[in-house]
């Protein structure tokens, strides 16, 4: 058997894109034992586009939608786990896309995506096809980065904006990481809660309260690898490591102990071996 390929690179965007993208995460993994994962809540709508075999989601964040494969995808934000599979071969790019900048890239808000997974075709046209395809005929993660920098850049429009209190909500909330009250937020934009809630919902795709969760989890989950569960839960915010245990249950239906183990080598939790003192 060929000597197994594991490949994870990560990049920020150039150009345009990186008003609206955080970052680029290249994948690639050959001759691995085949394996499920979990396609966990974040902060980010997911661009995907692959290079080879397509993406197959075996289980949807919105249980009412059919498991379906990809050759380029456009993932709204969720708070149920996805489950992906693959038979021992995977690859391509991921983008992380601020919900922010949805409009901007797609013409419309983020909230129209939330909680679905769909073929990038149904945003881009044909360019997300031509983007799979152009992909595959590339040599190095530099020129994948670049192909897609170039070519999804030149859809933003920077006039397309979610509404500034939106905007300032979200800052607040990511900057906080997840842990400033909502009451707080509405008040600092100018809002009452009820009406920041309908327009975050419609622009963002999650209540201010749901997002700022997510936030605050997505934080949680990065350091968990490396740290005890007394400095996650104290660190982000927590009041004690047993609410941080049952945000981790409800976000990925796994306690944290559990995730670990599951989860070694896959790109959300590469040192997942170095995890400690775990409830489970």
């Amino acid at each position: 058997m060929a000597d197994p390929v594991w490949e994870a690179v990560s990049a920020r965007p150039a150009g345009p894109l990186r008003a609206v993208v955080a970052e680029h995460h290249g994948y690639r993994q050959r001759d691995v034992p085949p394996a499920r994962h979990l396609g966990l809540p974040s902060p980010y709508l997911t661009v995907i586009v692959t290079l080879d075999e397509p993406l197959h989601v075996a289980r949807q964040p919105d249980p009412a939608q059919a498991p379906d494969s990809y050759r380029a995808m456009i993932g709204g934000l969720h708070t149920t786990p996805a489950v992906i599979e693959h038979d021992g071969a995977q690859s391509g790019v991921q983008l992380q896309l601020s919900p922010l900048g949805t409009r901007a890239l797609f013409g419309l808000p983020a909230g129209e995506l939330a909680a679905l997974d769909l073929p990038a075709t149904d945003l881009l046209g044909r360019l997300g096809d031509d983007l799979h395809e152009q992909m595959r005929g590339t040599r190095t993660w530099a020129e994948r980065f670049r192909l897609l920098d170039v070519g999804l850049g030149r859809l933003l429009d920077p006039s397309r904006r979610p509404p500034p209190e939106v905007c300032r909500a979200w800052h607040l909330l990511h900057a906080s990481h997840g842990t400033a009250r909502v009451a707080d937020v509405a008040r600092a934009v100018g809002w009452s809660e009820r009406h920041l809630a309908a327009r975050f919902r419609t622009e963002i795709g999650l209540t201010p309260k749901a997002a700022a969760r997510v936030i605050r989890f997505d934080r949680a989950r990065r350091m968990i690898p490396g740290c005890s569960g007394a400095v996650v839960a104290a660190t982000c915010g927590y009041a004690d490591q047993s609410h941080l245990v049952r945000d981790f249950v409800e976000f990925t239906g796994l306690a944290p102990s559990a995730w670990l183990a599951a989860e070694v080598g896959n790109l959300q939790a590469p040192d997942a071996s170095a995890g400690r003192d775990w409830a489970s």
